[in-house]
């Protein structure tokens, strides 16, 4: 059996693709792909393939936006002191440095606050903003934060401080009494697209400030963080993400500023063909480590830096840091499994909850989602702090962790994030209460189905298709990320050519080879693939009988050549 359900995204019709297939002369598997994902007209495969700023939804469709303009620009006239309060992850540190950087060239008067993770905790606390009024701060923006913050921002205004929220999260059952809130999650917001990272609605601040300043062109040089914050925080690469993200790396690769440059010599990645998988798996890394195991601040400092030199110096100080990270990453998810085994076996259960007093609170959020890829379940994992249980949720397709958690109001004392991820406290004493309540909310909406992860099909193609051509027309869809994911295959008929060679101890190499019968006859085309822990499907392979793949495809640079290969994901006999 098969360990996931194999899905075709859709069957498009026929019409349809050939359109798509003559309009842009492309091979009409990936016209099916492209029918498949909703692109189902020349228009929408236009703006897809070829994006362009044009495209960019007017910011001030964003409900406050014409308020929070005018206030900024009021506080930088009569040099008002101005705080931005960031958050200690990617999206937050690129939102903060970004903004900075943008209000520096308007003659601002700007401080900055990212709190400490185990000081502070998430969000915005009202012994900050006292702090914040004693330094004479009488603006705050928060960036990333503030949806939630009801209690703190109801100070500020109490104490004379006017708020300006730019965030992204799900608005909890009360606004605070903000001056303005740039959120496109609001119940009451008309802008189109609802799925920007908050650094995203940062950039819809800038790019507004720039268009009533008659310079908009200025905001687009700040796309490279947007661009960071996009992959990182696994927003969908589709809309106005995509376009953001387009161009965003296109500066990174082009003409990337000095704070990131330090941080790319340091990760041994050279601008020219940087990609949304270098960010997430090798530069959001090492920004992230500064707030998981120090201050959040270090990477802000960095990636406003001018020097390159200095930016590469303190990329190196995260770059050990980050060592330091996988080394409690490691032991924080070997102490899980046991404990999740344990917890799984003592009764049937829709989640999995874990709380250990020592577990590290800067990477629990990671190891969450690790365990979600093993056991397949919605995850919590908690630690101590201050006396209370405090974590990250991570979800599983179709279940909304955030909405399940809103169901459990009354056990925690404070929770804020997503539909796929949360950050969540509760009173040690209510851990047991929490955890049966939490089930229950998630043996009522999670099926036996959905309990099996899904393998999700774009197109069912013949090797035949894979011609130069068709890999070609294949990077037009990057960039690749959330939602807009490299596509999906499958094929039928598979045979392998002399059998496979193993590496590693779950991993194996073989020729893929497809008979494709042509006027009475066969005819062969064959290509190299390779399967990653997928030990146990073997036996398909050497069975000397048909089987069926599924696969994305890979470049491989082989000195100046270029070669392609099918990475497969599952095998199944015919």
């Amino acid at each position: 059996m098969s360990d996931y359900i194999w899905k075709l995204r859709g069957k498009p019709q026929e019409s349809i693709v050939k359109t798509i297939a003559e309009a842009f002369k492309i091979p009409r598997g990936l016209a099916k792909v492209l029918a498949a994902r909703g692109l189902d007209n020349p228009k929408k495969v236009q703006d897809f393939f070829y994006p362009s700023l044009d495209n960019l939804y007017d910011p001030f469709l964003l409900k406050d936006m014409d308020k929070a303009v005018a206030r900024i620009l009021d506080a930088i006239k009569k040099k008002e002191l101005i705080c931005i309060h960031g958050d200690y992850d990617v999206d937050g540190t690129t939102s903060t440095s970004m903004l900075i950087e943008f209000l520096r060239t308007l003659d601002a008067s700007v401080i900055y606050h990212i709190p400490d993770r185990f000081q502070e905790g998430y969000g915005i606390v009202s012994q900050t903003v006292k702090q914040m009024k004693e330094l004479g701060v009488s603006l705050i923006i928060t960036v990333d934060v503030g949806i939630t913050s009801v209690d703190a921002i109801n100070y500020a205004k109490e104490i004379g401080i006017d708020t300006i929220i730019c965030d992204h999260h799900e608005p909890g059952p009360e606004l605070p009494n903000a001056f303005a809130i740039l959120d496109p999650l609001l119940p009451d917001s008309n802008y189109p697209f609802k799925h920007l990272a908050a650094c995203g609605v940062v950039f819809k601040l800038i790019q507004a400030i720039s268009k009533t300043l008659n310079q908009e062109e200025a905001a687009f040089q700040y796309l490279d963080y947007v661009a960071i914050a996009s992959a990182a925080d696994m927003v969908p690469l589709i809309d106005e993400n995509r376009i953001l993200s387009h161009f965003g790396l296109k500066l990174l690769n082009e003409k990337p500023r000095p704070g990131i440059k330090g941080l790319m010599y340091c990760t041994n990645l050279k601008p020219g063909n940087l990609t949304t998988f270098n960010i997430i798996y090798s530069l959001a890394p090492l920004i992230n480590a500064a707030g998981r195991l120090g201050s959040a601040s270090r990477s802000v400092e960095m990636m406003i830096q001018n020097d390159e030199i200095a930016a590469f110096q303190m990329a190196q100080q995260l770059e050990q840091d980050n060592r330091l990270r996988r080394f409690y990453d490691e032991k924080t998810f070997d102490e899980a499994v046991p404990m999740a085994e344990k917890f799984l076996a003592a009764k049937e259960r829709r989640c999995l909850i874990l709380h250990k007093d020592d577990w590290h609170a800067g990477v629990i959020g990671i190891v969450a989602s690790r365990l979600v890829d093993k056991f397949h379940l919605p995850t919590i994992l908690l630690t101590t702090m201050y006396n209370l249980a405090k974590g990250s949720a991570r979800s599983i397709l179709n279940f909304d962790i955030h909405s399940a958690l809103k169901e459990c109001t009354h056990l925690l004392v404070e929770f804020g994030g997503h539909k796929h991820a949360a950050g969540l406290s509760l009173e040690l004493d209510k851990l047991e209460e929490f955890i049966e309540c939490f089930d229950a909310v998630a043996q009522k909406h999670i099926t036996k189905e959905m309990l099996t992860p899904e393998l999700i099909i774009d197109a069912e193609i013949s090797l035949s298709e894979l011609s130069p051509k068709f890999f070609q027309f294949l990077q037009k869809f990057a960039p690749f990320g959330f939602e807009n994911n490299k596509p999906t295959f499958l094929a039928k008929g598979i045979f392998s050519k002399n059998g496979l060679k193993m590496y590693g101890a779950n991993n194996f190499r073989f020729r893929a080879i497809q008979p494709i019968n042509i006027n009475g006859g066969n005819i062969f085309f064959e290509i190299d693939a390779v399967g990653q822990n997928l030990g146990e499907k073997i036996k398909y392979i050497n069975s000397n009988k048909p089987f069926s793949i599924v696969f994305i495809l890979e470049e491989i640079s082989a000195g100046v050549q270029t070669q392609y290969q099918l990475r497969v994901k599952d095998i199944l006999p015919d």
